[in-house]
Formats: structure tokens, C-alpha cells, sequence
């Protein structure tokens, strides 16, 4: 994920009120060979400012600062310059601070006691166009989604519209409606799978237990690392779990996010969830 590997260094403006923070922050950024830090802003309206100044790729947002807070600075950013992504990074991680980020336009959402590590990939992640979200955030994500889905079940049959004012887009239209032609069926008449060594490629395969391939031609390891992602696990403890390199892992990822169809991780939870890899979030189906 550094320059080293071939990538190019991501340019960072760091937008914190505490003064303490943001210099500890832009001290880490800058151990690290991937991220340039370019730039430090004291509220949301400098940061605005900056970025319309500096064109970063992105910016390190938090939160809850003075003149602008982190939510309303991300959205002038986005409509102002969409060239530059926003990576929340907060000490909060309740609805109240995680969704309406996510409405403004930020792309990724990390809490504070996240390391080096994690943000240089979730810098690098919404600049590859993908979401840069911390694996709790990702949970919480899944848990509103199938909150909503139960909800608007509901309200069909109700003859209501089921909204919960969150996200006006149509994510129940996405579904493909698989279920009935790719052989997972009901997932209440599935064996237990198994990541380490029962096979879930074998058994979840579309022909019906064959060591075939499974749904939308996942391989067995592309299912295994599917559900591990749906674990919530980043792709080191993927690698460490599987025993295999964090280079393989996301050749893994990248190729069952291909035929799946999936951008990001939030999308490839919801998509185990969905076909009955995972019955809640963080946990397979037994």
C-alpha cells in the first residue's frame, strides 16, 4: 500500500480542532510512505478553504470542531471539489455522527484509536473508489440495512412505504433475486460451513454440494474470504486466519468483488448476508 508497491502517494489534508491531535496525526501520517501530508486545518471552514487551496486527495476529517463541524465541511467539499474523497476520522461512532457523514459524501469512516495501518488503507481504499470503513462501522452498517430491509418487509405488507429517513436510494430494488436459481436455496436447509477446513466451496457449491464452483462462480477461497470479510476481519487477520499473504488476500477480494458485482466491502457484507452466509452481522450461519 506504499509508494514502494507501486501505488502513488495520496496527498492528506488533516482537519482536527484539538491542536495536540491533529500534530499526533499529521506525526503518524508522516511515518508513513505512502501519504504525503500537505496540509493541517483547525476547523471545517480552513479545511474547506485548504482543500480549495491545496486539491488533496484526501481529507482526514473529524468531527465535532467550531465555525464548521466535520459533517457540514465534508459536504462543501464534496459538492465544491469531488475530486477530493473525505475520510472521517472521529472519536464518535453512534448513528447520530456515522450516517450523516455518510450522507454529506464521506467515503470512509475510522474512529480514533485506529492505527497507521488501517488509515493508510482506508486512504488508499476510497481513492481505488472503494469505501474506507472500519470493520466495526461496516457491523453497524449491515445491522441498519437489515434493520431497514425487516422494517420495509413490514411495511409492504402493510401497504406503507417503510422508509426510516435514512438514504433515499432503492438498495432493496439491487437485489438480484439469485435465491431461487443458484442453488443456495432456504439457508435453513444448509449444513454448517466451515472457514478452516469444512469447505465452503464444496458445500454451498451451485450444484448442490459438488466441489464446483459456488454462487456467481466464487471459488471455495473466494467464499472463505467472503465470509471472513463478513467476520469483519481487515485483510491481515484474513491472511493470518487462511495462512496465505495479504497480497493473495486481496487478489482474493478483488476477483469475488468482480463476479459478485459488489464496489466495497459494506456491499460484499450485505451480499453474504443475503445469501445466506451470515445470519447477523459478524456471525456464520449454523
Amino acid at each position: 500500500m506504499s509508494a514502494a508497491d507501486g501505488d502513488r502517494v495520496a496527498r492528506v489534508l488533516v482537519a482536527d480542532d484539538q491542536a495536540v491531535v491533529r500534530e499526533g496525526i499529521v506525526m503518524l501520517l508522516g511515518l508513513l510512505p505512502g501519504i504525503e501530508v500537505v496540509g493541517s486545518a483547525r476547523d471545517g471552514e480552513e479545511a474547506v478553504a485548504l482543500t480549495a487551496e491545496l486539491g488533496p486527495d484526501v481529507v482526514l476529517m473529524d468531527l465535532r470542531m467550531p465555525r464548521c463541524d466535520g459533517v457540514e465541511a465534508t459536504r462543501r467539499i464534496r459538492d465544491r471539489h469531488p475530486g477530493t474523497e473525505v475520510v472521517v476520522l472521529t472519536t464518535y461512532a453512534d448513528d447520530d455522527s456515522l450516517f450523516p457523514a455518510l450522507q454529506a459524501g464521506a467515503r470512509g469512516y475510522l474512529t480514533k484509536d485506529a492505527g497507521g495501518e488501517e488509515i493508510e488503507r482506508a486512504v488508499r481504499d476510497v481513492i481505488d473508489g472503494r469505501a474506507g470503513l472500519s470493520p466495526a462501522v461496516q457491523r453497524r452498517l449491515l445491522e441498519r440495512l437489515i434493520d431497514r430491509d425487516g422494517r420495509a418487509g413490514r411495511a409492504e405488507r402493510d401497504g406503507g412505504d417503510g422508509g426510516d429517513g435514512w438514504g433515499d436510494r432503492d438498495d432493496r430494488d439491487d437485489r438480484d433475486d439469485r435465491d431461487d436459481r443458484d442453488g443456495w436455496g432456504d439457508p435453513n436447509t444448509r449444513g454448517e460451513p466451515s472457514v478452516a477446513g469444512g469447505g465452503l466451496g464444496a458445500r454451498y457449491g451451485a450444484s448442490g454440494g459438488s466441489s464446483g464452483p459456488g454462487v456467481d462462480g466464487l471459488t471455495e477461497r473466494e467464499t472463505e474470504v467472503l465470509v471472513l470479510v463478513a467476520d469483519g476481519l481487515s485483510n491481515p487477520e484474513i491472511a493470518g486466519r487462511l495462512r496465505i499473504s495479504t497480497a493473495t488476500v486481496k487478489t482474493h477480494i478483488n476477483n469475488l468483488f468482480a463476479k459478485t458485482g459488489v464496489r466495497d466491502r459494506v456491499q460484499a457484507v450485505r451480499y453474504a448476508y443475503q445469501h445466506g452466509l451470515v445470519r447477523a452481522p459478524g456471525r456464520r450461519v449454523t
